[in-house]
């Protein structure tokens, strides 16, 4: 089943014309990649399927429901949630804090978004079992900026995890990730699949490829190609024009 669609999607910024008939279907259940050279226009893409900038043509579709042109926090209620290319984290509240700012039910007190009442078990467990899954409530009651870089990776989908999505966007979450930090995030999207549809921007291509159900390509703006992992890499135009070769 088609979760989330996108169709001839458009966006021009002045006489720039950066994304131009964009068309993908993700299937419920599955881990969909979006890859391409830099400057393709992947991150400007999952701008405009997540809210963040509106297209100018082209409609969106989240289970069956226009969401085209949607502010991004009601998009998010409606279970779409996303990360970022780089990381948007408060770096001196604690970890627990991060991601109870995310949940439905949060409400701040007084002034200080941070002013919350810990008397309030439910949102503590709420947010644990969120941490829970990306293994990182044990360290719940540290300071953001105490985590390590791969750490302060799995927070951020925490936070995106904490608005309830059904859909999770993944912005090159291995960006200036080691290598076995890197492997640790792979571990952590194979559990996370088992209960969330993914799309993510990828870089490292042998990470994307062992992860992804299906693959598109965008170059230029326009998806040139998409399909299995096994089938792109059997395409040598584009492994040589868009990938670069992939072993």
């Amino acid at each position: 089943m088609v979760l989330f669609q996108a169709q001839n999607i458009q966006k021009r910024f002045g006489a720039r014309v950066v994304l131009e008939n964009i068309s993908l279907s993700i299937e419920a259940g599955t881990v969909h990649g979006i890859m391409g050279p830099n400057g393709a226009g992947k991150t400007t893409c999952f701008h405009v399927l997540t809210g963040h900038h509106a297209p100018d043509a082209g409609r969106i579709l989240f289970d069956g429901q226009d969401i085209t042109g949607l502010k991004p926090h009601i998009i998010a209620r409606k279970g779409v949630s996303r990360s970022f290319q780089l990381m948007n984290l408060f770096d001196d509240a604690v970890v627990i804090e991060n991601v109870m700012l995310a949940l439905p039910g949060f409400r701040a007190v007084g002034s200080s978004p941070f002013r919350t009442t810990f008397g309030d078990t439910g949102l503590i467990k709420a947010a644990l079992a969120v941490l829970e899954q990306v293994g990182l409530a044990g360290r719940a009651w540290e300071k953001a900026k105490e985590l390590s870089y791969g750490d302060r990776r799995a927070l951020e989908i925490a936070v995106a995890l904490a608005a309830e999505p059904r859909i999770l966007f993944l912005d090159e979450p291995t960006a200036g990730l080691g290598a076995k930090a890197t492997q640790n995030l792979a571990q952590l999207i194979q559990q996370l699949r088992k209960r969330y549809t993914i799309c993510l921007i990828e870089h490292d291509m042998r990470f994307l490829f062992e992860l992804a159900d299906r693959i598109s390509v965008i170059h230029w703006g326009q998806v040139i190609a998409e399909g299995t992992p096994a089938a792109l890499k059997a395409n040598k135009w584009v492994a040589r024009s868009a990938l670069g070769e992939v072993a």
